[in-house]
C-alpha cells in the first residue's frame, strides 16, 4: 500500500509494494557489520575481542526485545503483515535462519581466528583439560573458597519440579546416577553471575567459569556418579509492558513490571553442540519451546563476557589513546559569556564532554546568578556528576526541574534510584507523559544578568547526559543563548511538566506533533526546488530509518531527481539505487571505534542550506510515541561543518558499508586496490579537534 506523505502530487506510477526492506533482518545485518569488525585482522586485537562481545550483547537484546515482541504479538493474534510484505511467521523464520548463521559465524571467528591470535600475544582462554596441573590446583582452591559456597544444585524428581531458569543466566544441565538404585536424574547448576565470566588461572591465562564448576560436580553431588553435563542458556522476553493507567503511579507500575519481567517466556535456548539428544529433549519439553528456538553453537556460550578480556591492560593491542579537544569552550573562559557571544557546536567524543556539557551544568549549579535549571534525563552513569550537580543546585536553593524517563529500556532501575535521590534533595522530578517516552536531550539554565534581565541558556543534544558513554558515542550538541531557542525550550519544558498544548515552535521540531510533518515538508520543498531548477539535495544521518511515510517521501524526491544521501548506523528499511524508485539515493553505514549516534538532517534549500540536529531517529516509536526535539542550526559555519562531515562520510574514498537495495545486503569497502580508504573516525581523531597522546 502506498503512503502519501501529505502534499507531494503522486502523478507518477504507484510505488511498488515491495519497496521496504524487513526491519528485523536489517537489524541483524547491522550486527553482522559489527561481527565483520571482529573478523578484521587489521584492527587491534583486543578491539576485535570487544566487537565479539558487543555482537553477543547486541544479539541478546535483539532476542529479548524484538523476537520476544513478535512472538508475543503472534501468540495474542495481534501480529500483522510487516511493511516488507512478510507474514509474521515468515519474519520469525527468516530471523531465526539469519541469526543462527551469524551465531555460528561468531563462534567460528572466536574459535578459529581470535583465540589463536590471542595465544600469539600471550593471552590464552583455555578449557579445563588444557590447564597445567598447578593451575588446576589453584582452581580447586578457588572453587572451595569462592565458588562452592554460592552454588545451589537443583535436582528434578517427583518431589522437585523443574526449576525456573532466569533469562541470560548460564547453566549446567547435569545427569547423575545413583549407584545404589541405578536411577538417573537431571539436575541444574546455575553459574553464579557475581563471579567473573572468565577466571584467571595464572597471569594472562583464563578459563570459563562453567568449566571450573563442571570439574568439581562430584563435590556438589557427593556419592552420585556424574554421567554427563552440558552448558545451556535461555533468553526470555524482557521488554516492558507498562499499562499507562493514570490511576496508578508510573514509578510503582514500573517496579512491579520489572519484577514480572524476570519471568517472561523463553524465546531462545542456546546449547553447546556437544549436548546429548536426551538432555536437549528434556530442556525443550520443560522450557516449552520448539525446535526453531534452539541454537546450537560450539562453546563457550555467553561471549558477551569477553568484555573483561578486552579490558586487559595491553595498550599495544588497543586503539591509541587520545585526549578530547577543550577548544570549543576554553576552560579559562566564563561559559555563559562564551555562549552569549555565539552559538557553540560541540562534537563528542572529539570535543570534551567534561569541559562542555558537564561543565555547563556544574557551573550553573554554583553560579549565584543562576535561578533555575531544567533538564531531561534519559540515561546517565552510575556515579553521574551531572546528577550530583543538580542535587547541589537544589540544595543551594535554585529551582531544579528534572524530567526523568523511567522507561529507558534496561536503565529502568537506575533511573528509579536517581529519581528518588533527586526528589530527596528538593528537585522537582517529573516522569513525563502517559503513553510517551521523553527522549529529547535538553538542558535550560535561567540566569539573571548584571543588568537585571533574565537570559536563558540552552543545550540541545543528540546523545544522553552520560559522561561515560560520551567517550564512546559520537554525538553533537548545540549551546545557545538565542532568545527564540530559549523560548522554544521553555515552552517544551512547560509542555512536559504542565501538559500545555502548544505545538508550534520557532527553531525546534518536536515529536510527536510536528517532527515527521516538518521533515516531510522540507523533503517536499527539495522536490519543488529540483523541478524549478534550483539547488536541491537531502542529507540524513541517523541510527535507524524505518518510518514508511518518510521513506516514501524520499522515494518521491528520488523520482523527481533530488540527490539523497543517507548515513545510517543500524536499521534501514529503504531500498537505495532501485531503477525507477530510488536511483538517486545512496545509503552508507560507518562503524568503528566510536558508536555513530548523532542525528543530522540537512536540506539544500535552494542554496541556503537548512540543517537540524537532535534526538530523533526515523522510526515509528520516535515520531509517534516519544517526545523528541530537533533544533535548527543557525550559524553558517556550523552548517558548513556538518554538511562537510556528511559529504566526507558518503565519499567513495571513505571506509563504509554500502547498502544494495535489491537484496538488502551490505558490502564493506575499506580498501582501494592495496591502499586503505579514509577512516573517518581516525581522520577526526587526528584533525584540529584532537591531540594524540603517546601510548
Amino acid at each position: 500500500m502506498s503512503v502519501n506523505p501529505g502534499h507531494i502530487p503522486l502523478n507518477e506510477e504507484p510505488l511498488p509494494d515491495d519497496r521496504f526492506l524487513d526491519r528485523e533482518e536489517s537489524w541483524l545485518r547491522f550486527n553482522q557489520r559489527v561481527l565483520e569488525l571482529a573478523e578484521d585482522p587489521k584492527l587491534p586485537l583486543l578491539e576485535r575481542v570487544r566487537f565479539l562481545s558487543i555482537f553477543a550483547s547486541n544479539l541478546d537484546e535483539f532476542f529479548m526485545v524484538r523476537v520476544a515482541g513478535l512472538t508475543r504479538r503472534m501468540a495474542t493474534g495481534l501480529a500483522v503483515q510487516s511493511a516488507s510484505g512478510r507474514q509474521p511467521r515468515e519474519v520469525l523464520e527468516r530471523t531465526a535462519t539469519v541469526a543462527r548463521e551469524l551465531m555460528l559465524r561468531h563462534a567460528a571467528s572466536f574459535r578459529d581466528d581470535v583465540l589463536p591470535a590471542l595465544d600469539k600475544e600471550g593471552i590464552e582462554i583455555l578449557r579445563w583439560d588444557q590447564l597445567a596441573d598447578t593451575e588446576q590446583a589453584e582452581m580447586r582452591r578457588l572453587f572451595r573458597d569462592r565458588i562452592y559456597p554460592v552454588l545451589t544444585p537443583l535436582v528434578v524428581d517427583s518431589a522437585h519440579p523443574f526449576p525456573y531458569i532466569s533469562g541470560l543466566s548460564l547453566n549446567l544441565a547435569v545427569i547423575v546416577r545413583d549407584p545404589e538404585t541405578d536411577a538417573t536424574m537431571f539436575a541444574r547448576v546455575k553459574v553464579p553471575p557475581v563471579l567473573p565470566r572468565f577466571i584467571p588461572a595464572s597471569p594472562n591465562r583464563f578459563t570459563p567459569l562453567e568449566d571450573v564448576i563442571a570439574a568439581h560436580l562430584g563435590q556438589l553431588f557427593v556419592g552420585m556418579e556424574v554421567v554427563e553435563h552440558h552448558a545451556f542458556r535461555v533468553t526470555r522476553n524482557q521488554d516492558l509492558e507498562i499499562d499507562d493507567d493514570i490511576s496508578e503511579g508510573l514509578l510503582q507500575a514500573l517496579e512491579r513490571e520489572l519484577l514480572r519481567r524476570r519471568f517472561g517466556p523463553v524465546v531462545r535456548l542456546e546449547v553447546e553442540g556437544s549436548i546429548s539428544g536426551e538432555v536437549l529433549d528434556l530442556l525443550t519439553t520443560e522450557l516449552n519451546i520448539d525446535e526453531g528456538q534452539i541454537y546450537k553453537v560450539d562453546g563457550p556460550l555467553d561471549l558477551a563476557g569477553l568484555s573483561a578480556i578486552a579490558d586487559l591492560d595491553r595498550p599495544e593491542l588497543k586503539y591509541s589513546p587520545f585526549v578530547p579537544s577543550k577548544e570549543a569552550l576554553p576552560e579559562d573562559a566564563n561559559i555563559f559569556a562564551a555562549i552569549r557571544e555565539r552559538d557553540v557546536l560541540v562534537h563528542h567524543p572529539y570535543d570534551s564532554f567534561t569541559t562542555t556539557v558537564q561543565r555547563f551544568i556544574e557551573d550553573a549549579a554554583v553560579d549565584p546568578r543562576v535561578l533555575a535549571i531544567k533538564q531531561t534525563l534519559y540515561r546517565t552513569s552510575g556515579d553521574s556528576p551531572i546528577v550530583t550537580a543538580l542535587i547541589n543546585a537544589a540544595e543551594e536553593g535554585k529551582q531544579v526541574v528534572v524530567v526523568v524517563e523511567l522507561k529507558a529500556r534496561f536503565d529502568e532501575r537506575a533511573n528509579i534510584a536517581w529519581a528518588r535521590e533527586l526528589e530527596k534533595a528538593g528537585c522537582h522530578v517529573v516522569y513525563g507523559f502517559v503513553g510517551l517516552k521523553t527522549h529529547c536531550k535538553l538542558a535550560l539554565v535561567v540566569r539573571q544578568e548584571r543588568d537585571g534581565t533574565l537570559r536563558r541558556y540552552c543545550h540541545i543534544g543528540t546523545g544522553n547526559y552520560h559522561p561515560k558513554t560520551a567517550r564512546l558515542y559520537e554525538d553533537f550538541g548545540l549551546f545557545t543563548a538565542d532568545p527564540d531557542v530559549g523560548e522554544d525550550v521553555s515552552v517544551l519544558f512547560n509542555h512536559l511538566t504542565g501538559y500545555s498544548r502548544q505545538n508550534s515552535y520557532s527553531r525546534l521540531l518536536v515529536a510527536p506533533h510536528s517532527l515527521r510533518s516538518g521533515l516531510v515538508l522540507r523533503i517536499e520543498r527539495e522536490i519543488e526546488n529540483q523541478r524549478a531548477g534550483r539547488p536541491a539535495r537531502i542529507r540524513i544521518k541517523c541510527n535507524s530509518l524505518v518510518d514508511e511515510v518518510v521513506i516514501d517521501a524520499l522515494y518521491q524526491a528520488s523520482r523527481a531527481g533530488v540527490p539523497v544521501d543517507i548515513w545510517v548506523r543500524g536499521i534501514c528499511a529503504l531500498r537505495p539505487g532501485v531503477p525507477g524508485l530510488s536511483e538517486t539515493i545512496r545509503v552508507r553505514s560507518v562503524l568503528g571505534r566510536f558508536l555513530e549516534h548523532s542525528r543530522v538532517f540537512a536540506f539544500e534549500n535552494a542554496g541556503e542550506p537548512e540543517v537540524w540536529i537532535g534526538s530523533a531517529d526515523l522510526m515509528h516509536r520516535n515520531l509517534d510515541r516519544r517526545v523528541e526535539a530537533l533544533v535548527r542550526v543557525r550559524e553558517r559555519a556550523h552548517r558548513a561543518d556538518l554538511i562537510q562531515l556528511m559529504d566526507k562520510a558518503m565519499d567513495d574514498g571513505t571506509q563504509a558499508w554500502w547498502l544494495a537495495g535489491e537484496d538488502g545486503l551490505w558490502t564493506r569497502r575499506s580498501h582501494m586496490t592495496d591502499e586503505p580508504l579514509l577512516d573517518i573516525q581516525t581522520h577526526l581523531v587526528k584533525s584540529r579537534r584532537w591531540r594524540t597522546v603517546d601510548g
